[in-house]
């Protein structure tokens, strides 16, 4: 099967029923619990220790090693696809609305996209915040911090591998979180643009289309709600911008292969969210996925 083929589980970063607000977890081949192609409500920042790493983001890939911070927006789907044999990361998640509290001074969206890489004087400090907070629960404050740092590394002249995120991009995924309901001509005039050229920029920054991300946005949010026991499954469609539960019954069947109602009653998201791929991804010890500036930075780095 093609790599870039498959339907992306939702599995959720933190527990629903979970007190904390975030966590942090550490991944090796020696550890394992390699999660399939996924995507879930909480942000998440990926920094990778050591080794090298090629992630599947939206509809590409990423090519990351030691240094490299990366950060998935909510309902952005990721998986890692293969590494080297030392590789090493932290996985650090945070409920959706804790991160836009604390990113709330900093003029970041907390879906905002990031890949890059730190000086090696940043990456001890990440690393030693990542570490004290990894696998422990009540660490939402240590995560926190964390969380501010790398907002404040993004603003800073480091070395990006993907343009910033463009200004249009930035507006419109304030608009959805508002209204999710509206379409993509509605948010473009919100945000200033054309639908076409908010179409195109939306693409690039995040790796998938708009109506897939709005889509993603509603389905979310409904499954939050229901979670929270505060509606019926129809009125929850109803709240989260969704015209009828028909439209809401579609976007599920694309989304994750069944209805709602099977969704939450029959078993399957418990089954999605155990869901792990077999232990076993590359255990070369070299970096044939690595090229070019990659390939470089990840050779200069052994001697950091």
């Amino acid at each position: 099967m093609s790599e870039m083929a498959g339907r992306a589980l939702y599995q959720a970063f933190l527990s629903p029923h979970a007190r904390d607000l975030a966590h942090v977890w550490k991944f090796s081949l020696e550890f394992g619990g390699r999660r399939p192609l996924h995507f879930h409500a909480e942000p998440e920042l990926n920094l990778v220790v050591s080794g090298w790493a090629t992630f599947r983001v939206g509809d590409s890939t990423v090519d990351a090693c030691k240094c490299d911070l990366l950060a998935f927006p909510a309902g952005q789907e990721h998986a890692l696809l293969r590494a080297s044999s030392d590789v090493y990361l932290f996985a650090i998640g945070m409920d959706a609305g804790f991160s836009a509290e604390i990113l709330r001074d900093h003029r970041q969206h907390a879906a905002a996209p990031m890949h890059l890489t730190l000086t090696s004087r940043d990456f001890a400090s990440v690393v030693n915040r990542a570490s004290a907070a990894v696998d422990r629960d009540g660490t939402d404050q240590l995560a926190a911090e964390l969380w501010e740092q790398a907002s404040w590394l993004r603003q800073r002249n480091m070395t990006y591998h993907d343009k910033p995120m463009h200004v249009v991009v930035h507006r419109a995924l304030s608009v959805i979180a508002e209204n999710p309901h509206w379409d993509c001509e509605r948010v473009a005039r919100a945000s200033r643009t054309q639908a076409s050229e908010l179409s195109r920029y939306f693409h690039r920054d995040l790796r998938m289309t708009f109506v897939k991300y709005r889509s993603r946005v509603r389905l979310m949010r409904l499954i939050r709600l229901m979670d929270e026991r505060e509606s019926s499954l129809t009125s929850a469609a109803t709240a989260v911008g969704f015209g009828s539960y028909s439209q809401c019954h579609r976007v599920f069947q694309s989304e994750l292969g069944c209805s709602p109602r099977e969704f939450f009653a029959a078993g399957i998201r418990e089954r999605m969210q155990q869901r792990y791929e077999p232990d076993h991804v590359s255990t070369q010890p070299d970096y044939p996925r690595l090229t070019g500036q990659a390939r470089h930075r990840f050779t200069s780095s052994q001697s950091l």
